[in-house]
């Protein structure tokens, strides 16, 4: 979007916002004293921790939020680029600056973090904007987890079971085909909408999952929210809560919401930019401690809803730098979430096709939404499937000698007809009942485990 097109959104939704606007206190305005990298530092002005000020520039104004202060000098982090911003240039804080605006319309649309279209469509009209924050809802007045949720993938609803309004992590290294999987989830899931944070990602990839991986069908009930790599960390860090916003909104007005973040790790890392850039120290692998204040606050808000509220059930990826799954982040928010789905580099070199580790994977509401019946199948799966895991070594060099353990030879047997069960096409969708009677099918009634 080109700076002009900006200013024009920009000065849109100011005109919007400004009819539903009260007075607000008495503005008083401040100046620019310094820049260093992408912090900028004022004074004289009066603003509030995450407000958002104009500041003064050689060819119009930028947006910047209120990221810390230290005693009569404040730190703004910037929304755009910086280029044109002079010294001594006027910081005002805009008391009418609402934020993103909710409304049914913003389905099909893709967004900005703040809120402003990507998509050429013209303005998204509103009479209602998101606060900076919502209050977070009573536990005790929540709805507990008690039913499926379809998502079209059969090794998802079939082993690894998911409730509507629980929130999973999506484990997963670089390449290995998490963005096709949210694809296929957005494709073949029961939620009413869907929304989808794309954070940090590569241009290209922000496109392509628009077009190919989430198609025209699928755009219709969803909406985009982009903050690709090249924006700037703040908003990066408003990508993720803007998604997060929408999906509330759409939950208060009863509907099922599948939130698909991609990825939480990159909103950590935004954080972590602005933190250190205002001089909070450093700790776990240089994450500062507001990275691990902010996880559990972005996660919690997803969930089901009190009654006549609709859920949220949400995915969020997880970058696991050369697979490792005891990196700070990841470690952090799987104590956070209610299960994670493991994407395996091995499997996907091997042509595995969602490379779903199941035997690393767990839903941990999966008890409370199926059968005993169900759960009895899914466990004998992952019981075949993991004694075949730990012993393919000594089965590829014949080491193993048939008859020494019963479940392995079994499992010998099955591994094949267990991986064709677990492989599906990307274009493909398979509803939940289907996936149940192929787990049916899928082991001998015989079976002595």
């Amino acid at each position: 979007m080109t700076v002009e097109t900006r200013r024009s959104a920009l000065a849109d939704r100011l005109q919007q916002q400004q009819q539903f606007i009260r007075p607000n206190r008495p503005v008083v305005a401040g100046r620019l004293v310094r820049v260093v990298g992408l912090t900028l530092e004022a004074t004289g002005l009066s603003a509030a921790i995450g407000q958002t000020c104009s500041v003064d520039t050689f060819d119009g104004e930028l947006l910047a939020e209120v990221v810390g202060f230290a005693q009569d000098r404040i730190f703004l982090m910037p929304k755009d680029d910086i280029t044109g911003v002079i010294p001594g240039a006027r910081v005002t804080p805009l008391n009418d600056y609402l934020g993103v605006p909710l409304t049914m319309a913003l389905l099909g649309r893709v967004i900005d973090g703040a809120g402003n279209p990507l998509d050429g469509k013209g303005p998204v009209r509103s009479t209602e904007f998101a606060k900076q924050k919502k209050n977070p809802i009573n536990p005790l007045n929540r709805r507990p987890v008690k039913q499926p949720l379809d998502v079209g993938v059969r090794a998802i609803n079939s082993i690894i079971t998911v409730g509507k309004g629980q929130r999973m992590g999506l484990f997963a290294g670089s390449g290995v085909g998490k963005s096709v999987l949210l694809g296929m989830m957005t494709r073949g899931t029961a939620a009413d909408v869907i929304v989808v944070g794309l954070v940090g990602e590569r241009g290209r990839e922000v496109k392509e999952f628009i077009d190919e991986i989430l198609g025209e069908a699928g755009r219709q009930r969803s909406v985009v929210v982009a903050a690709p790599a090249d924006v700037s960390p703040l908003m990066r860090l408003k990508g993720c809560e803007t998604a997060v916003q929408i999906a509330e909104y759409f939950r208060d007005q009863g509907l099922d919401v599948l939130l698909l973040l991609d990825s939480i790790t990159r909103y950590a890392q935004a954080q972590r930019e602005i933190a250190l850039a205002v001089g909070e120290p450093p700790a776990t692998k240089g994450y500062p401690p507001s990275v691990f204040a902010k996880l559990p606050a972005l996660v919690e808000r997803a969930g089901n809803g009190g009654e006549g509220q609709g859920s949220i059930t949400a995915f969020y990826t997880v970058l696991s730098e050369g697979d490792d799954l005891q990196d700070p982040i990841a470690d952090a928010a799987r104590a956070i979430l209610d299960g994670h789905i493991v994407l395996s580099r091995q499997l996907a070199d091997s042509g595995h096709f969602p490379a779903i580790d199941i035997e690393r994977s767990i839903s941990r509401v999966m008890p409370a939404v199926t059968s005993m019946e169900h759960q009895k199948l899914a466990r004998a799966v992952k019981q075949l499937y993991a004694s075949f895991s730990q012993s393919k070594d000594l089965i590829s060099i014949g080491a193993y000698v048939k008859g020494s353990d019963p479940m392995l030879d079994q499992a010998i047997t099955l591994m094949p007809k267990i991986n064709r069960f677990l492989q599906q096409g990307m274009t493909d969708v398979v509803p939940y009942d289907e996936c149940l009677s192929g787990l049916n099918t899928l082991l001998p009634a015989n079976r002595s485990f």
